[in-house]
């Protein structure tokens, strides 16, 4: 029983860590590709990786991407919400 358990926890962290990981970088990725379209659009002086990577220094201290990691919170919440209706409710 513990043994499943355990498995199950070990499974369900490497899943969610690796679905985080591929959110931030495709979040990313899409921020990277909006600033530097902000840039070709607007015609702004300077060089545009410098323009852009001081979007993504703005965009690291988001909150855009501390919401991704509900991606570990929100699957946790809705299992112990989930057992506590199926046995006490």
């Amino acid at each position: 029983m513990i043994r499943q358990i355990l498995t199950l926890l070990i499974v369900g962290f490497v899943v969610m860590t690796a679905l985080y990981v591929l959110i931030s970088l495709y979040s990313a990725s899409v921020r990277r590709e909006r600033l530097e379209k902000e840039w070709d659009e607007a015609g702004r002086p300077g060089e545009r990786s410098d323009y852009v990577r001081a979007g993504m220094v703005v965009y690291r201290k988001s909150l855009r991407r501390r919401l991704i990691l509900l991606v570990y919170v929100l699957p946790v919440v809705a299992a112990g919400v989930t057992l506590y209706l199926v046995n006490y409710y």
